[in-house]
């Protein structure tokens, strides 16, 4: 066999249809991260508990469980770049459709078009990683993968800077009175509120129908360019029989679990490092800096896990970056006041790989059904909204505050990333397992 170090992550043949699909990644990465920021947007305009704000995750990645398998049926019987095409449009319609939930001011409404959007993103993601691994030598799937992986946290600093410089920077309801600590909003009139509750909502809303008008010539550009067909182009799959297969094999399902809760932890995160800042006296549109940092971070990480995987088996790497993830976690835990937050943020670095190589290793030599296999590693995002909901249950214990009780001597803030700390765990043993197991059995 041709060492590995020789043989081309990406031929030059394939290299303008590589770029296009390769920017899919960016694409969905700066929809995830700029709502990441609106859950404490909607939470301050709509008065909001934190349970009740968590269901923008709900919403987001519900859509993702809901769609996978459909959109891995469609491709299996019409083609990559249809699956595609179908993402970006499902993907424009759930952006655009913010214009009408913003005229309306329904939280039901805003939530319904997230859950369009992401029919869209799921489809992208069940077809863009798939296709990206059939973009040339198994050898080099996993690297190929975690490259074009790479694209996703720019993407998601792109969504962060437009939700700090042009939506949380903007928006009246976060106000605070000349004491520094007492929100405006909370001291107006019902009558007043509205005024403010509208000019809001309308600030949410102009950045997703930029998107989505976006999304529409990009949905041509793809349209009109000729992409290359998968080399088992034309067999077509049973789905039952093709998850059968995939089922029976403990890489893949414990692959699944792994990839759920890893999304789990990595959403909590995300979502809570506002809040986690809030209760060390950080405005939220200075927070902003600090998620920043963590998709920096997570770039980073991506570019050296890339490198890492050319000389480290994957599922060594895997649990290395899932004990260290579990380390700072713990630091965010019970390291005290900014060194706390310093550690969360860091975490983003561990993160970094996990979803290209858990995605790669339990995709690994599974051919056409990578199809299917692939929806259901795109469906176990939904672990994105299924977490973020319990921690937000558990930060509302105490009452509707960050601090109103304690455990271990922390706070409820600090003690609910115990769930990330949990899920990193089960990352961690499935990256050993692949390493002393499975490696040895393929």
């Amino acid at each position: 066999m041709e060492p590995q170090s020789k043989i081309p992550v990406v031929s030059k043949q394939l290299l303008i249809p590589f770029i296009l699909i390769t920017s899919l990644f960016a694409l969905w990465g700066f929809a995830n991260d700029m709502t990441n920021p609106m859950v404490r947007g909607f939470q301050k305009v709509l008065e909001l508990s934190n349970k009740q704000a968590s269901l923008v995750q709900l919403a987001f990645y519900g859509g993702y469980f809901t769609m996978a398998i459909p959109a891995a049926l469609f491709v299996n019987k019409y083609s990559y770049k249809s699956g595609v095409l179908i993402g970006l449009a499902l993907y424009a319609i759930g952006a655009l459709l913010f214009y009408p939930a913003a005229s309306w001011e329904s939280y039901g409404f805003f939530l319904a078009a997230l859950y369009i959007l992401t029919f869209g993103l799921a489809f992208l993601e069940t077809t863009a990683n798939p296709y990206i691994l059939a973009m040339g030598a198994e050898e080099t799937a996993t690297q190929r993968l975690t490259f074009a992986q790479m694209f996703n946290p720019m993407g998601s600093i792109a969504g962060l800077l437009i939700a700090q410089n042009f939506v949380l920077g903007s928006l009246q309801s976060d106000n605070l009175a000349e004491d520094g600590v007492t929100p405006i909003y909370d001291t107006l009139s019902e009558t007043a509120k509205a005024a403010v509750r509208t000019s809001d909502l309308q600030v949410i809303r102009d950045p997703y129908v930029a998107l989505g008008v976006f999304l529409a010539v990009f949905f041509i550009l793809i349209a009109v360019v000729k992409m290359p067909k998968s080399k088992h182009h034309g067999a077509k799959v049973k789905f039952s029989e093709s998850v059968k297969r995939l089922w029976k094999q403990p890489k893949f399902s414990f692959g699944v679990i792994s990839q759920g809760l890893y999304v789990g932890a990595q959403i909590m995160c995300w979502t809570y490092v506002y809040q986690y800042a809030e209760t060390l006296g950080i405005d939220s549109q200075t927070a902003v800096m600090y998620g920043l940092a963590g998709y920096i971070f997570s770039l980073i990480g991506r570019a050296v896990g890339t490198v890492l995987l050319a000389r480290i088996n994957s599922g060594k790497l895997l649990m290395i970056f899932g004990l260290c993830g579990m380390t700072t976690i713990l630091g965010a835990i019970f390291l005290p006041g900014m060194l706390g937050i310093y550690s969360l943020v860091a975490t983003s670095l561990f993160f970094s790989i996990m979803f290209p190589t858990i995605y790669g290793i339990a995709l690994d030599g599974q051919g056409e059904d990578a199809k299917f296999g692939s929806s259901f590693l795109v469906m176990s995002i939904v672990g994105g909204a299924l977490m973020p909901l319990l921690q937000g249950s558990i930060l509302d214990f105490g009452g509707s505050g960050y601090e109103d009780t304690s455990f271990l001597g922390v706070s409820e803030m600090r003690y609910s990333f115990f769930l990330s700390f949990v899920c990193l765990l089960v990352v961690a043993i499935y990256g050993r397992r692949v390493y002393k197991i499975y490696s040895k059995a393929d």
